[in-house]
């Protein structure tokens, strides 16, 4: 989860200090230390789900969490902190040597204990004992590949059919390795539009994501038209997902494929939001339609408020009609959000290739569209072009969180 941290370089952090005073201090003194870099800062103690996604959206070396306020409810997330994987650390800030809050908050599993006023020299020895802790690590990968997830506020508006039509056309263009993934667990329709005959999903595939194996692997996943496809279940699955072998799923996926397409359920579903953060861009669905259009604006104010970067997430509207008089200024307003596209409405064309099993082409005015999404898709990995995940100045985050 965590960036390894080299020799002298910063160690990246997220802040959660309800007592405000208590964070301007802190954040006073790293112009002196040098030593924290401070990605996002959060001003009350965040439920462990939105904690955990911002974990794996910043990755930071550690937490810095205010003791202070409530010492209860910081020591309950020291302790589910401590159980991500890969380990974050936790230092603790207080507004003094509190005994019994050093005491318990090491027990929950702190690793380092900070009072105010924050002097250097204790800080020095504190950060010295956590760049060894948070020391360079086996790195990823660098052919990891891209994930790419397609989600909806409102069932019905397409995200399916286009993260399907996406993908082969991603295969067309770059002849690479694609790998299209069905996580809607109980209304998935992936396999069934492609006529799939398939023994196992992506239910056998997270059951197993501690054991994948190539061997295994290989019969997972359903070979389709230069595509490798996980479906999902035949019949409806409605258990929870552990959270933990999803990231397992997408990493071990990563490696393997040069492009992951992740066709997800709505957008306020809980698997939804797990796999958003281990994405590394999102299109959400709409159409003209005014509940879609509506849930949309829900979505991405919920995004928002969640944590998720905005700019890792471009709306899509489906199935637009040259009637429509809503034009995208309008819905960009609507969304505060840019629209990344509109997509027009080809019923008979995707009629036929769903009857057919087959993969849309780039003849029709649908299959362009699609094929100039996919193309700026290409575009932007080639450019090298990095979403930016935080705000950079410690003044700045404090200003604006």
């Amino acid at each position: 989860m965590s960036t390894p941290v080299q020799k002298d370089s910063q160690i990246t952090a997220l802040l959660i200090a309800p007592n405000r005073d208590l964070a301007q201090q802190f954040v006073a003194t790293l112009p002196q230390t040098r030593a924290f870099q401070i990605l996002a800062d959060l001003k009350g103690y965040p439920p462990p789900q939105t904690l955990e996604v911002r974990a794996r959206q910043l990755k930071p070396n550690v937490i810095l969490l205010d003791l202070a306020s409530d010492l209860e409810a910081a020591t309950e997330l020291i302790r589910f902190i401590s159980g991500l994987k890969p380990t974050v650390q936790v230092v603790g800030l207080h507004t003094h040597n509190d005994s019994d809050a050093i005491l318990q908050s090491l027990r929950a599993g702190a690793t380092e204990f900070l009072a105010a006023p924050f002097e250097l020299a204790s800080q020095r020895d504190a950060i010295a004992r956590l760049r060894r802790l948070c020391g360079p690590e086996t790195p990823q990968e660098s052919g990891a590949g891209h994930v790419i997830a397609f989600s909806s506020a409102k069932p019905g508006s397409g995200a399916s059919t286009l993260a399907t039509q996406t993908a082969f056309a991603l295969r067309r263009l770059t002849g690479q390795r694609i790998l299209l993934a069905d996580f809607d667990l109980t209304g998935g329709t992936i396999g069934f539009y492609l006529k799939l005959s398939h023994n196992y999903s992506v239910v056998d595939a997270l059951q197993h994501a501690e054991h994948l194996d190539p061997t295994l692997w290989s019969s997972l996943a359903v070979s389709h038209g230069g595509l490798d496809i996980l479906p999902s279940p035949a019949a409806p699955y409605a258990e929870p997902i552990d959270g933990g072998r999803l990231r397992l799923l997408i990493d071990y996926a990563r490696q393997l494929y040069d492009w992951v397409i992740l066709d997800l359920p709505t957008v306020f579903s809980q698997i939804s939001l797990t796999a958003l953060a281990e994405c590394e861009h999102a299109y959400l669905v709409t159409t003209s339609e005014l509940p879609s259009l509506h849930l949309t604006r829900k979505a991405m104010g919920m995004i928002s408020q969640i944590g998720f970067p905005r700019e890792r997430f471009e709306v899509l509207v489906n199935r637009v009609e040259r009637r429509d008089d809503i034009g995208a200024t309008n819905l960009e307003k609507l969304f505060n959000c840019p629209v990344h596209a509109s997509l027009p409405n080809d019923y008979f064309s995707l009629h036929r290739v769903v009857t057919l099993g087959q993969p849309l082409g780039p003849e029709g005015e649908l299959g362009k569209s699609i094929e100039k999404l996919a193309a700026g898709m290409c575009s932007a990995v080639d450019e090298g072009k990095k979403p930016a995940l935080a705000l950079r100045d410690p003044k700045a985050v404090l200003l604006h969180a």
